[in-house]
């Protein structure tokens, strides 16, 4: 079956750790997938289910959030936007099989319809991202309406469009001389660097929401209504049960490493797992970064490799604060 890419090649991008990003680069986001909630009462029924302020959510923005079980522990994170007549709920694609019917659980109540989109999410990567997104169709704010879907400012290097095919093949026509054509390994490369957590279906229901900082995010409302798992978020605010957070690190690797994957950490002189990988980047030159999650009180001291090889990584500062406010 044919594909509106079909005329385009999208291949990964050879970075050395020591390389700065393009000025332009055009991704193909095929790992990550769009569910639309459109109807009288999407933003209720969502505001109901998500941790984050949907009720508050201003057309020119966007916002991080996460979907719980019962038990609190995260289905999902995703970026809500406003899209076309509904809302844009962004994910990992490896999760849409088990997420979207919890999603819709109780849809059945409420005038609202929750569906997989099959518009196309490309990101603009670079110096000139902003730029160009003006050039093309200009606008003001965050998240703008645009000609065959809407694009989202992720951060001052990066956006996302989601849209239809047809506006697809053609923006990318247009910028194919201007701008690296390029896979979603280099979005992977931006969302580690800039501390963004994701759910893949390797680590689905293994996290509460502040153990993969999404309080510091803004991605969790402590003064919104009930919603799934809201017992669980509020007992690790306000009596302080949460004993995990995400970290940033780096270090030698043969492979990239992967979601779901185990970090070790030195105890004395011997080695335990000390946390999982959320997400990892590798780069040309053999070394490689990743989104990690570990126990929120290790010594400074503490030395960490990837599960099964010897050499040592780091750890990093994350581009934001973990405390609480």
């Amino acid at each position: 079956m044919s594909t509106w890419s079909e005329n385009f090649t999208f291949p990964p991008l050879a970075l050395t750790s020591d390389a700065a990003l393009p000025a332009l680069a055009l991704v193909d986001l095929t790992n990550w997938a769009l569910i639309t909630l459109i109807g009288n009462d999407k933003k209720s029924y969502l505001h109901g289910q998500v941790t984050c302020d949907v009720v508050g959510l201003a057309a020119d923005a966007s916002t991080l959030g996460g979907h719980c079980d019962a038990k609190g522990k995260l289905r999902t994170i995703f970026r809500l936007f406003h899209h076309n007549d509904g809302y844009g709920f962004l994910q990992r694609r490896s999760l849409m099989d088990t997420q979207l019917p919890e999603l819709k659980k109780y849809a059945i109540f409420s005038q609202v319809e929750i569906a997989a989109s099959d518009d196309v999410l490309l990101g603009l990567v670079g110096t000139d991202a902003t730029a160009t997104i003006d050039t093309l169709f200009g606008g003001e704010g965050d998240v703008r309406a645009i000609d065959g879907g809407t694009a989202v400012k992720i951060d001052t290097q990066r956006w996302m469009l989601a849209i239809t095919a047809e506006r697809a093949v053609a923006i990318t026509t247009q910028l194919a001389d201007k701008a690296i054509l390029c896979d979603d390994t280099l979005w992977d490369r931006c969302d580690i660097e800039a501390g963004l957590p994701r759910i893949d279906a390797a680590t689905e229901l293994e996290f509460i929401p502040q153990a993969l900082n999404l309080q510091a995010l803004d991605a969790i409302s402590f003064k919104k209504g009930c919603y799934t798992g809201q017992e669980t978020v509020a007992r690790a605010k306000y009596r302080g049960i949460n004993k995990r957070a995400m970290y940033l690190v780096s270090g030698p690797a043969t492979t990239c490493p992967q979601a779901g994957d185990a970090l070790e950490r030195s105890v004395g002189e011997n080695w335990r797992k000390g946390g999982t990988i959320i997400a990892g980047y590798r780069f040309s030159d053999d070394q490689a970064i990743a989104l990690v999650c570990l126990p929120n009180d290790m010594e400074p001291e503490t030395q960490f490799r990837l599960a099964g090889q010897d050499a040592l990584w780091q750890q990093h500062a994350l581009p934001y604060s973990l405390d609480e406010a």
